[in-house]
């Protein structure tokens, strides 16, 4: 049986059984007629090269209810990736544009920024995102926005539909969907879930109460999925971080800018895979620790927000309940593994728990140490006010950019 429960405090809109995908094409088609749909790809030129990406490129080359695709090419100056990009995308019958969101006419755009003591962040999914948004901003047209990554193995048409029709569709009218899936093969995946933030999130409800963010961000099945839409007016108020915390603090912020009511969460497809990023444990600054200490900051840092005191002694019982929370969790994956019949590693599994304790540590005293910094790109509404022409210059940048 299909599983409907209904827990914690953000409605879940399962996937109860295969799609009717004739069904829900023709509503989001109408759909579009009224909320003009946008859809942000963020790639790299690494992904340019994959199956992945070809795979994605393909299925989307026979979707009709797209007012508009922004593609936005990061991390890399070379002209000739951003050419390649352009080649690649061209195949797609909607009207697209590909945004080098590190190329030579926005890294001037970008100091502008920079002389009204503003930043656009480092080059990275955020900064490649924020870019995207404001692109859309700037046109006026779609209503409603939705960002997956471009590494999906087995990308499809169902995850695409299912992802936008809570915020496309007039008659369930939410205003932020977040996506989630099951990242299962011969074994279970999504680490940096299952075994550092839904333990580290429930370690806080214990030490510090059932405060209404930690309940809300304990709501989501998978607070790390890179896939959501929402509606244009969140591109607008949301600010965006330029590190790895961009999941969990675009959770944060639509917390603090949209009724509970209004949030969902959908499952997209069966089954997801995508790369798997390397542990580096050694290395705090790469792989899943960089990632790690970059979530732990951003919960830390919406926790004082909040008027949560995160003293040392706090922190000290913090890290030992996480570990105990995580031990906890490893026998329950692995229980479920087992009565699966999936492959299971106790011993990998707990590495990957004592790497995470010291990312929370770390977390913590770089956080104590300065909690006023934030990596978070401003609003565009704070950018407009800065700099109000700044959208219509975005605007004829990348227009210029995509010049034949």
């Amino acid at each position: 049986m299909a599983d409907f429960h209904q827990s914690g405090v953000v409605p879940t809109f399962h996937r109860l059984g295969a799609a009717n995908m004739e069904r829900m094409t023709a509503e989001l088609t109408e759909f579009n007629k009224s909320r003009p749909l946008a859809l942000v790809l963020p790639t790299t030129p690494q992904e340019l090269d994959s199956e992945a990406q070809r795979k994605i490129i393909d299925n989307l080359k026979s979707v009709r209810y797209l007012n508009e695709i922004v593609i936005t090419l990061g991390r890399t100056d070379d002209p000739a990736q951003f050419e390649r990009a352009k080649k690649m995308f061209a195949v797609l019958p909607q009207r697209h544009r590909v945004i080098w969101a590190s190329g030579p006419r926005l890294n001037e755009l970008y100091k502008v920024l920079e002389e009204a003591d503003l930043s656009a962040g480092g080059d990275g999914k955020g900064r490649s995102a924020w870019i995207a948004y404001g692109y859309i901003l700037s046109r006026n047209e779609s209503r409603v926005i939705g960002l997956h990554d471009c590494d999906i193995v087995n990308y499809s048409l169902e995850l695409l539909g299912r992802l936008f029709y809570p915020i496309a569709s007039p008659r369930i009218d939410y205003a932020f969907c977040k996506g989630y899936y099951a990242r299962v093969t011969d074994r279970m995946h999504g680490r940096a879930t299952r075994l550092f933030v839904t333990p580290l999130v429930r370690s806080l409800i214990k030490l510090f109460g059932h405060l209404p963010f930690l309940v809300y961000l304990d709501s989501f099945r998978y607070a790390l999925a890179g896939e959501f839409s929402m509606v244009s007016e969140l591109a607008l108020i949301n600010r965006i971080p330029s590190d790895w915390g961009l999941e969990v603090e675009t959770l944060a912020e639509v917390y603090r800018n949209y009724s509970l009511r209004r949030i969902c969460q959908a499952e997209l497809c069966e089954t997801y895979e995508h790369k798997h990023q390397p542990l580096s444990a050694e290395d705090p600054k790469t792989g899943l620790m960089k990632m790690a200490i970059d979530i732990a900051k951003s919960i830390f840092r919406n926790l004082a927000i909040e008027s949560v005191v995160l003293s040392d002694s706090a922190l000290r019982t913090l890290v030992v309940n996480y570990q105990r929370t995580a031990k906890d969790a490893i026998k329950r994956y692995g229980d479920d593994s087992e009565i699966n019949g999936l492959a299971f590693d106790y011993h990998q599994e707990t590495v990957m728990v004592e790497a995470f304790t010291r990312a929370i540590q770390m977390a913590g005293h770089e956080f104590m140490d300065d909690p006023l910094y934030s990596p978070l790109i401003p609003s565009w509404n704070r950018i407009i006010s800065a700099a109000p022409d700044y959208l219509a210059r975005l605007r004829e940048t990348v227009e210029q950019d995509n010049k034949k």
